[in-house]
């Protein structure tokens, strides 16, 4: 797999993207993979799951590197800080009588750097917003995006945001719920992705709608959708199992593939590599041209990786 992954991600095009198949599976979590992470600039993955871990991953080699058990606070939404051994995690037990909403975890030593108590305490500042409000920064940290009920989206910036949004948007035609949003890399489209299997990118400067997509529903789990690094193309899961992907400038479908994993819940590509996850309560990674095994087989058997997950794996 470390060939494969490391093709450049600068030559992405429609026959690159349609050639994506799986080239490994860890199928040994306890439970739905709730969130991921990628390093910005290592070959670093980080998973938290229903089972309570968090796991790292070694993109390029296919392997998990360490596995860490969070039983009294669970482990829900999860992304790396900048550094490559430290993480920022959401809890899912014990908020009433903890309030420890954020950990920021050390991977290297397992151990909690600093807890965050939420929406009272420690904070450096709060919104008050109708709704479910859905949140992205741009990579440069200096904007965020405020997705909100009724297909408004409200662009604050982050040293000011006390002052209120500097522009938003509304998302015409749909009013459900925002699930998702991201910025694509150079700042320019936002992807936003919402309860009833829509997904929209729009012009980040002026909201305009640059494409839709409609995917099949899946009541019980959001879908997570993902752009490329370099912006061109739209990834996403659906609710009858599939995975899809688009060319933004040309708005037609380039790929469909059968996920193997059911509804994929989460999805990213990675930031400097020709691959993608996909995960349910399996992980797969996802490379051009793997001539492997098929498939089903990979989803379905052991497999060197899932081998190297489990003897790697430490509680």
């Amino acid at each position: 797999m470390a060939t494969t992954a490391t093709m450049s991600i600068t030559k992405l095009d429609d026959e690159m993207v349609r050639s994506m198949s799986i080239g490994a599976v860890f199928s040994d979590f306890g439970g739905k993979i709730n969130s991921l992470d990628f390093h910005r600039k290592d070959d670093l993955l980080v998973t938290a799951s229903e089972d309570d871990s968090v796991r790292l991953y070694d993109i390029a080699n296919a392997k998990l590197l360490k596995t860490t058990y969070h039983k009294k606070h669970g482990a829900d939404r999860i992304c790396f800080t900048h550094h490559p051994n430290s993480v920022i995690c959401s809890s899912r037990h014990n908020l009433e009588s903890t309030g420890e909403a954020l950990r920021y975890l050390s991977m290297y030593d397992n151990r909690c750097l600093r807890y965050f108590k939420g929406h009272k305490e420690s904070f450096q500042g709060i919104l008050h917003l109708r709704g479910r409000p859905t949140v992205a920064y741009d990579q440069q940290g200096l904007v965020f995006a405020v997705a909100m009920e009724g297909g408004a989206i409200k662009l604050f910036d982050s040293r000011s945001y006390d002052k209120g949004p500097f522009d938003t948007f509304l998302v015409g035609g749909d009013t459900a719920e925002v699930c998702d949003i991201k910025f694509s890399n150079d700042g320019k489209s936002m992807l936003l992705t919402t309860t009833n299997n829509n997904i929209y990118v729009l012009d980040a400067y002026g909201g305009e709608k640059r494409c839709g997509f409609s995917l099949e529903p899946s009541p019980n789990t959001t879908i997570e959708a993902t752009f490329t690094p370099d912006g061109q193309y739209v990834i996403s899961g659906s609710g009858d199992g599939t995975l899809h992907a688009w060319n933004i400038n040309t708005r037609n479908e380039v790929a469909a593939w059968n996920s193997h994993i059911s509804v994929a819940a989460c999805l990213k590509w990675a930031p400097r590599r020709a691959m993608f996850v996909a995960a349910s309560s399996v992980l797969t990674f996802w490379i051009p041209n793997n001539n492997s095994k098929p498939a089903a087989e990979l989803a379905a058997g052991s497999t060197d990786a899932q081998a190297v997950a489990q003897s790697e794996q430490i509680g």
